[in-house]
């Protein structure tokens, strides 16, 4: 009976294969759930990005370049020590060589590896140079860091005077609240207003911040570089495919830093033309009169709108506010008779408070906002803020 158990008992191999494809089927089981994203990240992805930029392609061949060598050298120096302690041990007589210097060795071990370093220089200062000239762009973008969002204006070329915010997906930012987030292959990736850029263009993207040092970092293009509060720094691509391009803020800028994604839609000349003229008629139609005297229950529906695609991110769609979020209902700055309390930090914004300035809307967009959350949840005041109260306020 004991030999019939032996026998039929699994061996430690049987073991080893159960764990090995119960480890498989775990580590497949998530991964099937979602998919690789084109222009963005892949499922357990090792290598670079597929480069859609000349600049992005030389980075990737620098990459793989660059480590061929090193494995040459690791296995050249290593192999030669290991067969040296082999070949040369103690067991089997080898008696040690007694000497002093060797000009012959000296030169080889200096000339050999500044020959190696000028080969991986020579191409690669090549490549940074080329990453520095941003010069004659078709189209210049200034990119601004907001914490915790990014502001796009089209400062030259087709689409000049177009301006807008491009914000986290409210739906994927109420997913990941929920603590069980939706299996998408874009999860933290998709934003209500990407970057629309037309394809074979050189783009000059200009950055800034407003509040930290945030960092505009799209791989696929092979860009990656600091938006500075206070000053201005710039780089560029040439997109040489339609399609969507994916990246984040790359600058640990605060608690929502996971919150800042961008995406970049790269288009045909011809449906760049047409986006560009669809989005001057939007921002025509949005551009509001000033002058123009609002009733209380207009106003109010317009700011629940600029409410929750700007402000209900931090503040809670109930402006409850969460952790160091201050609270809008029954703050005292949105009850107080003095309106211009709440349109000041609505234009500037209180950085030591991680409020960020609010002036890219427009005059009528702010009144409204302003104008919902002192007439919403407890904070009934009644109180009603024209557009040409916040342009007065921005002189």
């Amino acid at each position: 009976m004991m030999m019939m158990n032996a026998r039929v008992r699994p061996g430690p191999r049987v073991w080893m294969r159960s764990l090995a494809a119960a480890g498989a089927v775990a580590l497949a089981g998530p991964a099937l759930a979602v998919n690789d994203l084109k222009g963005g990240p892949g499922v357990n992805q090792l290598n670079l990005h597929e480069p859609v930029t000349r600049i992005a392609a030389d980075q990737m061949w620098l990459h793989n370049m660059m480590l061929i060598i090193c494995l040459a050298i690791f296995v050249a120096v290593f192999g030669v020590m290991f067969y040296s302690i082999f070949k040369h041990r103690k067991s089997k007589g080898a008696v040690p060589a007694h000497f002093h210097e060797s000009v012959a060795v000296e030169i080889a071990w200096t000339v050999v590896p500044f020959l190696i370093v000028i080969g991986m220089a020579l191409p690669a200062t090549k490549v940074v140079v080329a990453m520095k000239d941003t010069t004659n762009a078709d189209l210049t973008i200034k990119a601004t860091g907001y914490q915790w969002k990014w502001g796009y204006d089209y400062l030259k070329g087709e689409g000049e005077g177009i301006g807008f915010l491009s914000t986290l997906d409210s739906s994927q930012r109420q997913s990941s609240d929920s603590g069980a987030p939706e299996a998408v292959d874009n999860y933290l990736l998709k934003v209500d207003n990407p970057l629309v850029v037309p394809v074979d263009k050189k783009v000059r993207i200009i950055t800034t911040a407003n509040d930290v040092i945030h960092a505009w970092m799209v791989p696929a293009f092979g860009v990656k570089q600091d938006a500075i509060p206070g000053f201005v720094r710039d780089t560029w691509f040439k997109a040489e495919k339609v399609g969507d391009y994916y990246g984040q803020c790359a600058e640990l800028c605060g608690k929502e830093h996971a919150y800042m994604p961008i995406h970049v839609k790269v288009l045909s000349a011809a449906d760049y033309a047409a986006w560009v003229d669809g989005k001057k008629k939007e921002m025509a139609a949005k551009a509001d009169d000033p002058s123009k005297v609002w009733e209380q229950a207009a106003l109010v529906a317009r700011g629940e709108k600029v409410y929750a695609a700007n402000c209900a991110v931090c503040h809670k769609p109930d402006g409850k506010g969460a952790g160091p979020i201050k609270a809008l209902d029954g703050s005292a700055i949105v009850t107080d008779a003095d309106k211009l309390k709440q349109i000041d930090v609505l234009l500037h914004g209180r950085l030591d408070k991680g409020m960020p300035a609010w002036n890219t809307l427009s005059d009528t967009e702010i009144a409204a906002v302003v104008t919902y959350t002192k007439n919403s949840w407890s904070n009934q005041t009644g109180q009603t803020v024209q557009p040409a109260e916040v342009l007065a306020a921005r002189k």
